[in-house]
């Protein structure tokens, strides 16, 4: 007995290009293959062919890793978070969201705010990935 009303028609969003962030997310993956494959062998005797030196070196680049995954500027509208994987949620208080900066852009119709955040995530995973091949290059290198 209650009046049902139509929804309001919405637009039809527009096209976002997310192949940066594609690439960005493949390159990671390959990246952390030819990782796993080079952590395999130098483990292979119980990691005797790497010096201690060479593992402080190796563990010092690779705790650089989380910092790769912040930028300097933060999130839109919210400088102070500056991790763009994963951060509160603007509206949620604590539950956390993945890419936020992206997430809600687009649940916010932001389009272009969307494509630019997806733009600069894709930085640094681009850049993560960068941190992960020198680590192989480290690991390789001790192990040759």
């Amino acid at each position: 007995k209650k009046k049902m009303v139509a929804p309001k028609k919405e637009e039809v969003p527009p096209h976002i290009n997310f192949s940066t962030l594609d690439n960005a997310v493949d390159a990671v993956e390959r990246s952390a293959a030819e990782y796993q494959k080079a952590f395999e062998k130098a483990s292979a005797n119980g990691g005797a062919t790497l010096a201690t030196a060479q593992m402080r070196d190796l563990n010092a680049l690779l705790r650089q890793s989380e910092r790769k995954l912040t930028t300097d500027e933060g999130l839109p509208g919210r400088f102070w978070y500056k991790h763009e994987l994963y951060a509160p949620g603007a509206y949620t208080g604590y539950a956390a969201k993945a890419i936020p900066g992206v997430r809600e852009a687009l649940e916010q119709k932001n389009w272009k705010q969307a494509e630019q955040s997806a733009d600069r995530v894709a930085r640094v995973l681009q850049a993560e990935a960068q941190l992960i091949n020198e680590a192989t290059a480290k690991l390789n290198a001790a192990t040759h």
